[in-house]
């Protein structure tokens, strides 16, 4: 039986309890201060080699502390063999980075009383149906935003990727078996998770890209954040997306399907806006996100199991992951990580806040290569002082390469 008003409050209540039990040992852990100058060292030292080395066309790195700045650089090219450095303020498209901001939105509207957690997606969408009309009256603004629908994982992104329109593919929800009821397990999302865009024009009466850059972006001065892939391109530096054929890095033109889910990858950035992001989202600027909303953001939901064997780093540094709203929540080595990464065709993201540290690192690149990633692992190492790993394998590489 799906829970009442009153049971979801009270799991809530219960998913609190637990989630303090579970970071109080790390709360030990974090005492130490980060190393910031060990991080930026290890950021200045190994990015040209991540270029060289790792074969990487162009990335952007924002290093952050309290509510300062300390470190927006960028290497490599925006497209390759331009010549055309990658600057701070260079754009690039940020793909499932953009969820947090769906999710911040929606955290908005809930303190305002414009929305509720458990208002039922179907009362405020029509077209929303799943195969079973008793789990489709069920799923709520929570739900969404959690990956908790019952669908199965990424439903329906290959026919996103075909060009099929996004209200047809909602339309088509109610023909997929589910793997669960709502609210009981997670599988992650790009259609159904934009379904908060639908529920933000119905409660605003207002476009939801133009709510998130009224209430979001320019407020924290995310002067280059936009929406969508005319925008991206009338950027003076924006960075081109490669992809690899026959042996090299091509560049091509961004692709636009997934701007067709906006809440779910629909968002451009420079790494200097999302270092402003950070900012907000470490807590320091409350006069746009309020505490209340980093809190109900930041709170996990589900256990993402799937999350500690994904990679190296992951496997060898998380101890526990679990899902929030519109943000992963990671047990880094015993320390609190609010994390997401992002993925559309030759663009990749990562971003990482440590709360109780009090730092957050973006990375922003334009290819589909895994390396910047290793970086992202050897850089939050630095800062919290763990045992050395070779996330990077740059030497091999080189070798293999030669």
């Amino acid at each position: 039986m799906r829970p009442t008003t009153e049971r979801r409050s009270l799991l809530r209540i219960v998913t609190a309890a637990a989630v303090v039990a579970l970071l109080l040992p790390m709360l030990a852990v974090a005492a130490k201060k980060p190393d910031i100058a060990a991080a930026q060292k290890a950021i200045i030292k190994l990015s040209p080699r991540v270029i060289r080395d790792g074969r990487v066309t162009g990335l952007s790195v924002a290093l952050v502390q309290g509510d300062r700045i300390v470190l927006a650089e960028g290497y490599g090219e925006t497209r390759i063999g331009s010549g055309d450095r990658v600057q701070p303020d260079t754009v690039f498209r940020i793909a499932s980075l953009s969820k947090a901001f769906a999710a911040t939105l929606a955290a908005m509207l809930v303190e305002e009383g414009a929305l509720s957690w458990d208002d039922r997606i179907a009362e405020f969408v029509p077209a929303f149906r799943l195969k079973s009309a008793q789990a489709a009256g069920n799923v709520t603004v929570e739900d969404i935003l959690s990956h908790r629908v019952g669908l199965p994982f990424n439903t329906y992104d290959r026919k996103l990727e075909e060009a099929i329109p996004y209200p047809l593919l909602v339309n088509e929800l109610s023909k997929v078996l589910p793997v669960c009821k709502p609210g009981e397990c997670y599988a992650y999302q790009n259609i159904a998770f934009s379904l908060i865009g639908d529920m933000v024009f119905s409660v605003t009466g207002d476009f939801y890209s133009h709510q998130v850059e009224k209430r979001i972006f320019h407020p924290l001065g995310m002067d280059s954040a936009t929406f969508g892939r005319d925008a991206l391109e009338s950027n003076d530096s924006w960075a081109r997306p490669h992809v690899y054929k026959s042996h090299r890095w091509k560049a091509i033109r961004p692709n636009e399907n997934y701007y067709h889910v906006p809440p779910a990858a629909g968002v451009n950035a420079s790494v200097r806006d999302m270092a402003n992001w950070a900012i907000a989202q470490l807590g320091h600027r409350s006069d746009i996100v309020s505490p209340g909303v980093l809190k109900t953001t930041h709170t996990p939901l589900i256990q993402t199991r799937d999350q500690l064997v994904s990679s190296a780093w992951r496997r060898g540094r998380l101890r526990d992951a679990h899902y929030a709203l519109g943000w992963r929540i990671y047990d880094y080595a015993g320390h609190p990580m609010v994390f997401h990464a992002g993925a559309v065709e030759g663009y990749r993201a990562m971003i990482g806040i440590l709360p109780e540290e009090d730092v957050a690192l973006v990375m922003l690149w334009n290819c589909e290569n895994a390396v910047p990633a290793g970086l992202f692992a050897t850089v939050v190492d630095r800062m919290l002082g763990l045992p050395s790993k070779d996330w990077l394998q740059l030497d091999k590489l080189r070798t293999k390469r030669r």
